[in-house]
């Protein structure tokens, strides 16, 4: 698999679109390295995780064509991670493409606001080129030659939040963000499916700061104790790649800072573009 984090910033974005704090103001000033957009991972060019406001703009960035894209996985409705109004264009005079249908998968909430942010201005002719699948926590499915499973995020109390594993020629990506601290029921739920993660990608947001138990994201401390967790299941082991993203203004994002982090707690900080293999 190639997994590729096109953007690694909370909502807000790197450096925050109305901010000027000092951290934003350091950012801007260092220029288009130290940039992050909303939350976007995309595998094998076909597989989506999530899909923000700068999803056609990371396509130019990044060189892949939305055109390509077989399947969305979503983990909940904020704007951040689905921006629905795009899915407009999928056909009509708008587009021409070879993959009949987009099969977008999310809970109930986020098929509530992909309804909503279409039903002004949706083709008849483009609704069919599009598949909304309902899936909720607790579900191993098959999704063309992806296996995918589902548990809960510790994140919204007004939707059933999805993390996912993602597996393809038994090779596994372990995707755990947005959420704070997953509990070990959802974690014993992936032991008991078999889960081999070579790669997991932690919500990092506050970075150095410790979150606890009822946040609805993590720092590094966070994530460690997360870790600990997945190791005394047999979720991951020693060659897993740990992988921190999803960071906030807040946090000083910038790369000086998260290389002291990497260095500290053996994980990568994932950057815009960045691209694991497995």
């Amino acid at each position: 698999m190639e997994i590729k984090f096109l953007g690694t910033g909370a909502a807000e974005g790197v450096p925050s679109i109305f901010c000027k704090c000092k951290y934003c103001q350091a950012i801007r000033e260092a220029g288009a390295s130290e940039y992050r957009s909303r939350t976007q991972v995309l595998i094998d060019g076909i597989l989506s995780v999530d899909f923000p406001p700068e999803g056609y703009v990371n396509s130019l960035k990044f060189g892949h064509n939305l055109a390509d894209l077989k399947y969305l996985l979503v983990t909940h409705s904020h704007m951040d991670h689905f921006y629905a109004h795009d899915f407009i264009l999928r056909g009509y005079k708008y587009a021409e493409f070879e993959e009949p249908k987009l099969n977008i998968y999310g809970n109930n909430e986020v098929f509530a606001v992909f309804n909503e942010c279409t039903a002004r201005e949706m083709k008849p002719e483009v609704r069919p080129n599009i598949q909304f699948n309902v899936i909720s926590p607790y579900v191993d499915f098959q999704m063309g030659e992806y296996r995918v499973i589902t548990i809960p995020a510790q994140h919204s109390t007004t939707e059933d939040a999805l993390l996912f594993y993602i597996e393809k020629d038994k090779k596994g990506y372990l995707h755990l963000h947005d959420t704070g601290r997953i509990s070990y029921e959802a974690l014993k739920f992936l032991s008991d499916k078999g889960v081999k993660a070579d790669v997991v990608a932690f919500d990092c947001t506050f970075i150095n700061h410790t979150a606890g138990n009822v946040s609805r994201h993590m720092g590094i401390e966070d994530n460690m104790i997360v870790k600990a967790k997945l190791y005394d299941l047999g979720i991951i082991d020693r060659n897993t790649d740990l992988i921190i993203t999803h960071f906030s203004h807040h946090a000083n994002p910038c790369r000086a800072n998260l290389a002291e982090v990497e260095k500290k707690y053996s994980v990568k900080a994932a950057y815009d573009g960045m691209t694991v293999f497995i």
